[in-house]
Formats: structure tokens, C-alpha cells, sequence
């Protein structure tokens, strides 16, 4: 082949693998949606793409503030958004797709028992070396098969996007006190999470019996998959 021709072959194959990459590289695989243009009302506060969560750094994975979920998931949300705008509220959402990597930087956390920078804002009450067996850390999460969400209530227009319903602790609180019919929180605070709870539930969602802000779509797509794409 003329060296011409040969320089022009490799240009046209390197031009292919840069267009065929872009929507690998900025897309999102089949089945999966951008969380704030399906619900353009919704707030989200990507907890794992801060320092502002247990582990005291951003999370593996998470390479933009940006919140997916699986169609039927932001769907089934996309409804609970609706219903709580009659109430002047809406939802906040902490997290919701997961990879596996980011799982993977938990349990390296997890068993670093020396790293306790973030204790007193999130487990002052549980020994590091208790994380795994309490049930706080696993090597699997829900949120990486992408219809898993953790959220909060909010109100629908408030000027300041940190502000939240008191639901008697933080996300991720790691303790007894975020189990959703925990006494030891106000009667306020019970009637908020009941209230997310209620929704969730009339909309398809199943909580979870140790975390308030946690719920899991009941016919989720994609339920033995756990999926590795970054956030992105």
C-alpha cells in the first residue's frame, strides 16, 4: 500500500474511534437516563462527589455532580416529584446510581480502621471495626444495579438549596437513630420520613428497615446487575 494511502487509512480509523468513543466516554448506557433532565424540579446534592460524606473525600467514580438512574426508576420519581408539589415540596437527592468502583473505595475505607477524620459527623456512636458486620458497609450495593435512590424532602422553591426537612439526622448516619420508625427521634421528624416513606411506597419504591433517605425500585430492570460506569 502507498505510503499515501497508508497515512490516510490510519487517519480515517483514528477519526472513527474518536466519534465512536464520544458517546461511550459522555452518554449513558441503554436503559439508563440524566436524573435532572427527567425531573428538571428535582434537587440533587451528589453527596459522593464531595468531601461531604463518611469517608471525608470524593468517591471513585463519581467524575461529575451528575445523578442517573435507570428509565423506569426517574420514571416512578419523576411521579413522587409531582405528588409532593401539591404539598409545596419536592425531593433532594443525595445518590442514586452507584458504581462499582465506588463500592470498592468504601470497603478500602472501611478496613483502613486508622482513618476516623469524619467519626464525629457520622459514626460517633459505632466502631470502625464494626462497620462491616453492623451491616453499614457491604461489598455489593443496590445502587449499582441504577434504580436505587437516597433523597430527602425539601421545599419546592427555596432559595437555599441546602435546606431540608428535619428528619432527625443527617444522611448517612450510621446509627439506630436513621432506622425510619426510630423513637428516638420528634414526632415531626417521624411524620417527615413517613411522609417520604408513604409516597415512595404508592409509587413502587421499597424502603429500607435501617435508613430513612434509602429506597429500591420494586421492578427494577436490571435486579442482578451491577454496573461500573463512571458518573460522568
Amino acid at each position: 500500500m502507498p505510503a499515501s494511502l497508508t497515512r490516510a487509512w490510519a487517519l480515517s480509523v483514528c477519526w472513527i474511534t474518536i466519534v465512536l468513543a464520544e458517546p461511550i466516554a459522555h452518554g449513558l448506557p441503554d436503559g439508563f437516563v440524566d436524573v435532572q433532565q427527567a425531573i428538571p424540579t428535582i434537587k440533587i446534592d451528589l453527596r459522593y462527589f464531595s468531601a461531604h460524606n463518611f469517608v471525608g473525600e470524593r468517591i471513585n467514580g463519581y467524575q461529575a455532580p451528575r445523578a442517573i438512574l435507570t428509565q423506569p426508576a426517574a420514571k416512578a420519581l419523576e411521579r413522587v416529584q409531582q405528588e409532593l408539589a401539591l404539598f409545596g415540596l419536592g425531593l433532594k437527592l443525595f445518590d442514586a446510581y452507584r458504581p462499582q468502583q465506588a463500592v470498592e473505595h468504601f470497603v478500602r475505607w472501611a478496613r483502613d480502621v486508622n482513618d476516623t477524620r469524619m467519626k464525629a459527623a457520622f459514626y460517633p456512636d459505632v466502631a470502625k471495626l464494626d462497620l462491616f458486620k453492623e451491616g453499614y458497609i457491604a461489598e455489593k450495593s443496590s445502587h449499582s444495579r441504577g434504580s436505587t435512590v437516597d433523597l430527602t424532602l425539601a421545599p419546592l422553591n427555596a432559595l437555599d438549596d441546602a435546606t431540608e426537612l428535619d428528619m432527625g439526622t443527617p444522611f448517612d448516619w450510621f446509627g439506630p437513630e436513621s432506622w425510619p420508625d426510630s423513637a428516638a427521634v420528634t414526632p415531626s421528624q417521624r411524620a417527615h420520613r413517613l411522609l417520604l416513606r408513604t409516597l415512595m411506597e404508592k409509587h413502587g419504591f421499597q424502603p429500607y428497615a435501617q435508613e430513612w433517605w434509602h429506597f429500591t425500585l420494586a421492578m427494577e430492570p436490571f435486579p442482578d446487575t451491577y454496573f461500573d460506569f463512571p458518573v460522568q
